[in-house]
Order: structure tokens, then C-alpha cells, then sequence
């Protein structure tokens, strides 16, 4: 059956948002060959939302953390742009960080369950 899944960014300047994610995000990779990088992602979850008939096909990638005020100082000491202030979701807390060349992603502070045991409100 499924046994991983692959997320593409598609990159105005890709070999910007490659050195994003290896630089600043810190995130382990490997290249698999001629510069292309492939990442290591942190666990993950997947949701899927009603969408409107122009929202439909439509996909997103949010990052997760457990203290969006501190994540986003120390991303912010990096370097890191922010296209929103945090703002409170009900179901998390919510900004959204500009990747170099490549567009933005949303990064929360979540407060719902989660399938993740790290994330769920009782780990804390």
C-alpha cells in the first residue's frame, strides 16, 4: 500500500527555494542527482476541506510548530519574510512565510487534535 508521499514546490528560481529549505529551514536532504535536492519533511497530516467550484484542485502545504511567536522571531532573525501577521484561526494560529523564488506556504500553531501524538493538546 502507501508508504510515503513526495511534495512538489514548483519555483520561479528553484535553486533559491532548494537553498530556502537546506540554509535557513535547516531541513536534512540529499541530492539525487545534478543539484536536485530532495528533502526530508517532519511528520505530517492530511486534511481534506470542502472547496468552492473555483477552490477545487486547489492544494496547500502548511508548515506546523508548537510556538508560532517564538518560531516566527527566530525564522525572522534568519531572514525570513512574512506575507501576514499571525492571526488567530480559532483553530490555530496562522501566518504565512514567503519562500525565496518560490511563492509562500502557511505556518500554524495548531489546536485541534491531531493524528500526531506531538501535536495533540494533551502532549504539551
Amino acid at each position: 500500500m502507501i508508504a510515503a508521499a513526495h511534495t512538489i514546490i514548483y519555483a520561479e528560481d528553484a535553486e533559491q527555494a532548494r537553498a530556502f529549505f537546506r540554509d535557513v529551514l535547516d531541513f536534512p536532504s540529499i541530492d539525487s542527482g545534478d543539484g536536485w535536492l530532495l528533502f526530508e519533511l517532519p511528520p505530517g497530516e492530511l486534511a481534506l476541506h470542502p472547496a468552492s467550484e473555483a477552490a477545487s484542485g486547489r492544494h496547500e502545504l502548511f508548515l506546523m510548530c508548537h510556538d508560532i511567536n517564538a518560531t516566527v522571531e527566530e525564522l525572522e532573525r534568519k531572514g525570513v519574510e512574512f506575507s501576514t501577521p499571525v492571526s488567530d484561526e480559532g483553530w490555530g494560529l496562522l501566518t504565512r512565510l514567503t519562500i525565496p523564488g518560490g511563492g509562500e506556504v502557511g505556518l500554524y500553531e495548531p489546536r485541534h487534535q491531531s493524528p500526531l501524538a506531538e501535536f495533540s493538546p494533551d502532549a504539551a
